[in-house]
């Protein structure tokens, strides 16, 4: 049989075993009530056996269930004493220097944040290992509720009760555009100058696209855009060609590409996404995940308006 599970997978288990609800499992661990279910879900599978009999009422355990439950608490136990046996200072130094973080993060962050970021832990003498999910901030915030990551940056808010977001700065949305574009000579653009223009604007549905849609609906604008596109790397290779303008995150000019373009401010109304630190609650990270936490609190203050 290949075994397919893991401690975490095990954890979870033992969670709803012992509070009779996946509710409470997600609550006592810091995850979501989803994640549970796919760790339960998971075992289930690896052992060919349910182990619970789900109503609307109760959580029931089967045979498979009881007869689990000592060897799981003994694998972890053991596990656990693994692991504390191996400390001594020296390896307790190597796992630090070498341990790994997984961060959830948008795009646009990339530039600015994480690699500042680990230019500066390398500088103090670590040796970060990234796993880096890179999605929409919607995912962002999933991947950290779902406990696939240690902690999340993006510009939406806590979605679920088990994650709480910690503002770091505010990214205005700007008119992104050539330098040799006649709008980039003005210091600030009015937003009827666009009406003329072919506007690239972030796909429906997307967090900036909602940003932008109210604002203009508060102040009785409207801007027909030409394009709409999902990522802001498409939106600037665009306007790179001299295909459009683009209506774009202030962070974007940090980029690669971002940096041979234009950005303006934008008049009346002023639109912005704050931009965060999106992680569990309860959830204590290793001292390389409290590292990079405090080492993005410290590179937001820098992040001024252009």
């Amino acid at each position: 049989m290949r075994i397919n599970f893991d401690f975490n997978d095990l954890e979870a288990f033992l969670a709803v075993m012992e509070t009779a609800s996946f509710h409470h499992a997600a609550e006592r661990l810091s995850l979501s009530q989803s994640a549970i279910t796919r760790r339960v879900q998971k075992l289930e599978e690896t052992l060919g056996s349910a182990l619970f009999e789900r109503t609307t009422r109760a959580v029931k355990p089967t045979l498979a269930a009881k007869r689990l439950q000592a060897r799981a608490e003994a694998m972890l136990e053991s596990a656990r004493e693994t692991a504390l046996a191996m400390r001594d200072e020296s390896v307790a130094f190597a796992h630090q220097r070498g341990s790994l973080v997984t961060i959830a993060m948008i795009p646009t962050m990339v530039t600015p944040l994480l690699a500042p970021a680990v230019r500066k832990l390398r500088e103090d003498g670590a040796v970060p290992r990234i796993r880096l999910l890179d999605r929409a901030a919607n995912e962002v915030a999933e991947a950290v509720a779902q406990g696939d990551a240690d902690f999340g940056i993006c510009s939406i808010g806590s979605l679920e009760p088990n994650t709480e977001f910690e503002p770091l700065f505010e990214d205005s949305i700007v008119l992104t555009l050539r330098r040799d574009h006649h709008l980039a000579a003005a210091g600030t653009v009015a937003w009827p100058d666009l009406q003329d223009e072919p506007l690239i604007l972030p796909a429906r549905g997307t967090g900036n696209r909602l940003l932008i849609d109210e604002a203009m609906a508060r102040s009785r604008l409207s801007a027909q855009w030409t394009y709409e596109v999902g990522r802001s790397s498409t939106a600037m290779d665009l306007v790179s060609e001299g295909i459009g303008v683009a209506l774009l995150p202030r962070s974007a000019m940090y980029s690669a590409q971002g940096k041979t373009l234009a950005f303006r401010k934008l008049g009346d109304p002023d639109v912005s996404r704050p931009v965060g630190m999106l992680t569990r609650v309860g959830l204590a990270g290793n001292p390389l995940t409290e590292a990079f936490k405090k080492t993005f609190r410290d590179l937001s203050q820098s992040l001024s308006e252009i």
